[in-house]
């Protein structure tokens, strides 16, 4: 019998103008997780200190931004001076930035705002962070939503100067997720990302060295409906990163699902497609991570629209079998981002989501 993790929920800020956009590190190096979101309507970026028990005290990263749309992002150092920076999408005019961590973030003062690209990202829409051509600066990969793009954006000698852009492939229609993850385990960051427009679901391959060579795209699955977001995760633990996901997030939609894909030590050959969910309607972004200690994957997912909610999946000893699903929030309208942290400091990963007009809430699921 599958016994599920208990949660007790609890709000951290309502009241956004448009919330979209979470992240989790520790921005203050205190050893306690800290959160980052963005209020893309209220034109504006949060840090929220963590106290290591749960309680978070908000600071600005940036106010009255000039452009509306500041939305999806990561953290690391970008200038390599041991603290923790943030880049950042702009939505609508196609910019990337990184906001400079000024080594006291919560002094009040608003972040230095440094320029990756000015428009060079057609609707930019997501970023991860990884080297990608190994000389030790964290670069950026990111997505352009309706400009269907796929890119890298090289780091140059001083993280202020002349990013140079790699386009990888301008045919996603309709790209969304981004992430980093060594797929051939050569010690070389591909990326995944997803085309919703095209139901496809790629890895691109990392051609070695500094990534000036071709990145050839390797299909996952185009089968399933709106891949929207999902993430690199060993859901087996056989050493191999494989790839969750969740799907069918559009306006109107009345279906979704969430599903996991694993290769057969072969990813640039066929991956086979293991179901969590079949009917899960209007899915948007899965997450996994054990959260109860026994040494297996559960998965978060949030779901969009008037079906909004959070919903947790536990298996009953075998990934490749059933799953049994928990709603944490239900009626929850436009659940957008999820990710996993233990924010509390326990040792048990907890469970950080988010939801734009509607709601326009961060909340948190403490594990207990």
């Amino acid at each position: 019998m599958v016994t599920m993790p208990s949660f007790s929920e609890h709000l951290i800020m309502d009241r956004f103008g448009y919330a979209y956009g979470i992240a989790v590190a520790d921005i203050n190096g205190d050893g306690h997780p800290d959160i980052t979101a963005a209020d893309a309507d209220g034109c504006a970026l949060y840090w929220f200190k963590n106290d290591g028990t749960g309680c978070f005290t908000r600071y600005p990263v940036q106010l009255n931004h000039p452009k509306p749309r500041l939305e999806r992002h990561a953290i690391g150092d970008m200038n390599g001076n041991g603290q923790l920076d943030i880049v950042i999408v702009e939505n609508l005019t196609g910019d990337l930035y990184w906001f400079e961590n000024n080594g006291t973030p919560d002094d009040g003062r608003l972040w230095t705002l440094h320029e990756i690209t000015h428009g060079g990202m057609p609707n930019a829409y997501d970023v991860a962070l990884a080297d990608l051509n190994g000389d030790g600066r964290l670069d950026v990969a990111a997505t352009g939503w309706l400009g269907h793009e796929i890119a890298w954006f090289e780091q140059p000698v001083k993280a202020h100067e002349g990013w140079t852009k790699h386009l990888l492939d301008d045919t996603m229609i309709e790209a969304r997720t981004i992430r980093t993850a060594d797929f051939t385990g050569n010690g070389s960051p591909d990326l995944l990302a997803t085309a919703a427009g095209a139901n496809l679901t790629a890895w691109f391959e990392h051609p070695g060295g500094d990534a000036s060579g071709i990145w050839r795209k390797h299909t996952i699955d185009d089968g399933v409906v709106r891949p929207i977001h999902g993430h690199p995760v060993d859901m087996d633990g056989e050493g191999q990163p494989g790839v969750v996901m969740a799907c069918g997030m559009e306006k109107g939609a009345t279906s979704g699902c969430v599903v996991w894909y694993e290769h057969g030590g072969d990813p640039t050959g066929e991956w086979q497609r293991h179901t969590i969910c079949a009917d899960l309607p209007q899915a948007f972004e899965a997450f996994a991570a054990d959260l109860d200690d026994d040494g297996a994957v559960e998965v978060a997912v949030t779901t969009w629209g008037d079906y909004g909610g959070l919903h947790v999946f536990k298996h009953e000893g075998d990934p490749r079998g059933p799953w049994k699903k928990k709603t944490l929030k239900d009626k929850w309208i436009n659940a957008n981002q999820v990710i996993i942290a233990d924010l509390d400091g326990d040792g048990r990963p907890d469970v950080l989501a988010e939801a734009e007009r509607g709601s326009n809430e961060l909340r948190w699921w403490r594990n207990s």
